[in-house]
Order: C-alpha cells, then structure tokens, then sequence
C-alpha cells in the first residue's frame, strides 16, 4: 500500500550570506524563529557567533568571488538575503563588489531562487553619488541583472550597538570634548535603528509583491530627519556627556578620514566612504516601505539610540566569558563596544563547589585574599568621593543572594557554584562589573575572573589605563588566594562555615551513599 505524501507545506530555506557581518548576524535569529530554515554563508565560519550557529541548520564556507562555492551554497534555497560588502577590504572593493554581485545573481538563476533580498545604501540617482553609494547601487542593479525578482532597501545610518556608524558616533563622541566637525555633519539623514532594518528585512521574505517590476527598491529609514552632528549630541545627552560641536566649513574630505582614523581607528577605513556618502541628503523620499510593510513603524533616534544601550547591557550581562575565551590562560585585555575588558584565568585542583565557596566568601573580614591594602586604600578614596567604601561590609559573612550589598559592589547574578556578578557602586567615570565564572574540568574546576568597565568620556578611559597596571597585582592575588582557600577547604578545616556548598554537596553525597547502601 502506497504511503501517501505529506500535505504539509515545505518549510523554505533561506540563505543569508555575510552571516559574520553586522546585519547578518542579527537576522538570523529571527528569521529562524519565523519558521524557516537557515542557511549560514560566510567567507570564514569561524567568525559565525554561537547565538547565530544555534540558530542555523547549516553553516557554509562560500568566498562571494569562488563561482563555485556560492553555486553551491544556493542549492535548494528559496530565498537568499544578499548582505556582502567588500569595503573593509581595501581599494577596489566597487570591483569587488560588482563581480561578487554578478556571481551570485547567475548562481541564483540557476538554482532557481525565488527571490534575493538585499541591503544597500540611502541616496538618489538624481545626485552625484559618493563612490560608495554608486557601488551600492550598483549591486543591486547586478542582482537583479539575470531576471530574478530582488527587494532592494536602501538605508541611511543604521544605530545598534556595533553598527560602524553607532560605533563613530560612540567614539567621536566619548573621546572629544570639543569637536570641529565638517560640513557634511550638517547633512540631512533619516537614521534608522537596527532592530526596525531587521524587521524590513525578514518581512520581505513573505511579503505578496503585486505585479510590477521584478527589483523593487524600498527607501527605509526612522521617524526623525536629523543630521550627524545631531546624533552626535543626542549620544552625548544620553551618555550625560558635555560636548561642544563647532561646524568649520573648510575640513575637506581628505582632512576628514585622517579626523576619523585619530580617534575612531577601527572603523576608519570604512567610516571615511560612509563620511563621503553624507556628503548629500540621505532621507526617504517615497511611501512605498510605508505602502507595502504597513506593519512596521520605525523608531525615531532617541528611541534607537536608548535601544542601542539596552541591548548593551542585555549582551554584556548575558555573555560567558569562560565561553568566550575558552583556557586561555593569559590575561586578555579587550575593548569591545566601549567598555574594557580584563579577564584572567586560573586552574584549581577543586571541584567546583569548594572553589565557589572562597568567592562567596569574599571582601569585608575575610578580605580579598591579597594586597587588602591597596583594597582599603581604593575604600578610603571612594568614602572621600561620597562613595559607600568599605563601610557597607556584608549583610552576612558567609552567604550572598542576589541585591546584597558587598562592600561597594551590589550582588547582581548568583548561580551557585557557577557564576558570581558584582556591579560596582563605588564613585568611578563609568561603570563597572567584576564577575567570576566557574567551569569544571577533568582534575578539578577553571576559574575565570573578568572585570569590565563601561568608560565615561575622557576621565573614564584614563581612570581604566591608571588602574590597569594594579590588576596585574590584585586580581591576580585573589585569584592565587581563591585557589589556596579551596584547597585548604578541601584538605579541612573548612574556614568558610556557609554551610556552603562543598559541605552541601558532601551532604548530598554522603545521603546517596546510604541510600545506594
């Protein structure tokens, strides 16, 4: 008897290409919880973050110039989301651009795409465009070269924590107190938060187009038309940062990539052909996004710019450094988003109960296992400040839950014996975290500790490089006190009496004992 075939429909592959960029790893997620299956992209998968590999039901090695490779990366796709871009490449990227465009288009005819979704850039073929937004252009142009159906948006500055442009604005802002800024500055843009691009994106992945032309561009952009230099104050209202901005009409875009390469050298490179491409208005000049996606109402820049921050923190209070980081032992010094990151590694011959138990038992009469001095000194000079110092101590020597308060730190995440999060209330420029993680392993358990601080303009920096020649000594110590306190613990007496949870889980451990008995 014949079986018959399933009536349900078949789910639809998407491929997204550039799955390491910016834009391409934040659709993924979405895409996949839309009901799709995902097909990840990418020249090199090593860079593809763990939330998007989680998310995706393949991962694919494919160089956008390799015929062959994004052949076969678009077998069986549906609908594939067109988000490569060359210019942090080097010179010639519009080349670049334009062959790799020209070969995926040929590929995608082939395998019989049904539609290719592409994220170019905001300006009007009216216009002398700048060399980047020409290239733009011209990419989706090349898309839809072979006859297949392409929706093209094309967006001005795109706010998100790591955007190339949040991240200018971010650096200009912080590190200058006084800006000359260019003409372009003063240019007209129609910003657009990340989150609002995202929700275009994988809308158009369903959307009925009527009858009409096969590549169909969509103007995308938020609720406020603002120029540059007013997202330049807006970062600095909402970061409380005085800053003066004095327009000089004479800073030529030459004069500006060297202005943007002094204080925003990561993304120099590209932040002087976005600079050229604000050399004319970028602002929607059509309704049909607002026609055809009636049920997306982009935010304006405040509202994406406080978004931006907002998932900051979520990501920052979310991330694993033991996962980041791996055995790493050296000390790793980062500066990601704007916050500074030190973190330090230590192996333990402990289960990961007894090396929990020292952490949880630390600062106030315990101390912090070495260099208390310099500990007390830091104390005295934030009580000086109006900070709280060493006042506070602990509201119990021997257990910690989340909101307690620890000396000048406030308990914010507790997971017993995996993770201890401390958010600092001391009065420092900025903000600050130290956080402990705990991962077990074959002869006993790694422990991870890694302070981040959120600077603060100017002061914020040079406090972090002032304090950071002392971590060498004290975070280090501690690490060296905690692995001494859990081993002492281990061989007993035990001189932390929680009772914590290495004596909870010998508890456990002998009661399972009787019962097998």
């Amino acid at each position: 008897m014949a079986v018959p075939e399933s009536s349900a429909p078949r789910t639809k592959v998407v491929l997204v290409t550039g799955a390491t960029g910016y834009v391409g790893s934040h659709i993924v997620v979405p895409l996949s919880e839309a009901g799709y299956s995902v097909r990840v992209s990418a020249r090199n998968t090593a860079g593809v973050t763990a939330s998007v590999r989680k998310h995706a039901f393949e991962l694919v090695e494919a160089d956008a110039l390799d015929p062959q490779a994004v052949a076969a990366s678009l077998r069986g796709v549906d609908i594939a989301y067109y988000l490569v871009h060359t210019l942090g490449q080097g010179a010639d990227y519009a080349d670049r651009d334009r062959t790799a465009a020209e070969i995926f288009a040929k590929a995608a005819k082939e395998s019989g795409v049904a539609r290719i979704v592409y994220l170019g850039g905001l300006g009007h073929d009216t216009e002398r465009l700048s060399e980047h937004l020409a290239s733009r252009h011209e990419v989706g142009v090349t898309l839809a070269g072979q006859g297949s159906a392409v929706i093209e948006f094309r967006a001005s500055i795109v706010l998100g924590s790591g955007s190339t442009s949040f991240e200018m604005i971010r650096n200009l802002t912080e590190k200058i107190p006084v800006m000359t800024t260019p003409r372009w500055v003063r240019m007209s843009a129609q910003p657009i938060g990340v989150h609002d691009v995202v929700a275009y994106l994988v809308a158009a992945a369903s959307i009925e187009l009527p009858d009409g032309p096969s590549h169909r561009i969509y103007e995308i952009g938020g609720a406020d038309v603002v120029s540059y230099g007013d997202l330049l104050r807006l970062y600095a209202e909402s970061r409380q940062l005085k800053r003066l901005v004095i327009p000089v009409p004479v800073l030529s875009p030459g004069l500006s990539g060297w202005w943007l390469y002094l204080f925003t050298p990561r993304e120099a490179t590209v932040g002087r052909q976005l600079a050229e491409s604000l050399r004319f208005p970028t602002v929607v000049t059509t309704q049909d996004a607002a026609r055809d996606f009636p049920d997306i109402a982009p935010a304006g820049a405040r509202d994406a710019m406080d978004r931006a921050f907002a998932d900051e923190n979520t990501a920052f209070s979310a991330t694993r450094w033991s996962d980041e980081l791996g055995t790493y032992a050296t000390p790793v010094h980062l500066q990601r988003e704007g916050r500074y990151i030190d973190s330090r590694l230590i192996a333990t011959g402990c289960p990961p109960e007894a090396a929990f138990d020292p952490i949880a038992c630390i600062g106030a009469e315990r101390g912090w296992y070495a260099f208390d001095t310099l500990w007390d000194i830091r104390g005295f000079i934030d009580i000086l400040l109006g900070g709280p110092g060493h006042r506070r101590g602990r509201r119990d020597q021997y257990a910690l839950i989340e909101g307690d308060y620890l000396e000048w730190w406030r308990v914010e995440r507790v997971i017993a014996p995996e993770l201890l999060r401390l958010h600092a209330e001391m009065k420092v420029p900025g903000e600050g975290w130290l956080q402990y993680e705990l991962t077990p392993v074959k002869d006993g358990t790694l422990v991870r500790q890694t302070a981040i601080f959120d600077a603060k303009g100017i002061l914020g920096r040079l406090y972090w490089y002032a304090v950071l020649p002392l971590h060498h000594f004290v975070f280090n110590g501690t690490l060296e006190g905690i692995r001494r306190e859990c081993s002492a613990l281990v061989a007993g007496p035990n001189t932390c009496p929680l009772p914590g949870e290495w004596e909870r889980s010998a508890l456990a451990r002998e009661a399972a004992e009787i019962k097998r008995s």
